[in-house]
């Protein structure tokens, strides 16, 4: 079983393990166009919303959108508890991590998804205790693809950051989006890309070690050479 195979866990949260319904996105975007005075198409809340398009930052000034403008409305325009009530546990994710509870080995997470709406989701989800730790990206610790988030959340863990540097294998970084995968190799990590969205959507296929739809399929896939 593919659990076996590393010493230590580590996942993205949103689009990974958790997801919300869609017209909770959609509404947040709405709210948000009202504040920039510009409207988002669904395609083009979809792509920030799940990184379709890689960093967001890039897209966001593809578009004419400043970045730093972009997140102060988004964050004022996010509920906590309302998206917390909306977010549902991929099914696959909690098989996955119950196989890994059960080699004992320790699982973190490390998200984008800032502090104020991590807890909310975790605690209503029930699902915080499934975790040894969780860092959520500041410009602090940096964001993915940036290794000192996965660093962070490592020692948390309490293995030595030399199996960052090596280029050992001794952990997995499992995401939705192409900053996972770069954050997992940029700390000596292998990675998981588990495609939500299929490829065509995305418009371009994310490598990684493992590349599944779903994490069901991670005893049967062979690690990619």
């Amino acid at each position: 079983m593919v659990a076996d195979n590393y010493d230590f866990w580590l996942f993205d949260l949103d689009g990974t393990l958790v997801d919300a319904e869609w017209s909770y996105t959609r509404d947040v975007f709405d709210r948000v166009g009202e504040r920039l005075n510009r409207q988002f198409t669904d395609r083009e809340a979809e792509t920030i919303w799940h990184g379709l398009g890689g960093a967001r930052d890039p897209t966001l000034r593809e578009w004419g959108i400043d970045p730093a403008e972009f997140w102060t409305a988004f964050h004022s325009e996010e509920d906590p508890h309302k998206r917390a009530e909306v977010t549902y546990l991929h099914d696959d994710a909690e098989r996955l991590i119950e196989e890994i509870h059960a080699t004992g080995r320790p699982v973190g997470i490390v998200t984008h998804c800032q502090q104020f709406l991590t807890d909310p989701v975790l605690d209503h989800l029930d699902i915080r205790d499934w975790f040894d730790t969780v860092v959520c990206c500041t410009e602090e610790t940096g964001w993915k693809p940036n290794a000192e988030p996965v660093r962070r959340a490592v020692s948390q863990l309490g293995h030595d950051d030399r199996v960052l540097t090596d280029g050992g294998t001794a952990g997995v970084l499992a995401g939705d989006g192409e900053s996972d995968i770069g954050a997992a190799w940029n700390a000596g990590l292998d990675g998981i890309h588990v495609e939500r969205h299929g490829p065509d959507h995305r418009g371009r296929c994310v490598l990684g070690e493992y590349r599944v739809e779903s994490f069901d399929e991670l005893p049967r896939t062979h690690r990619l050479e």
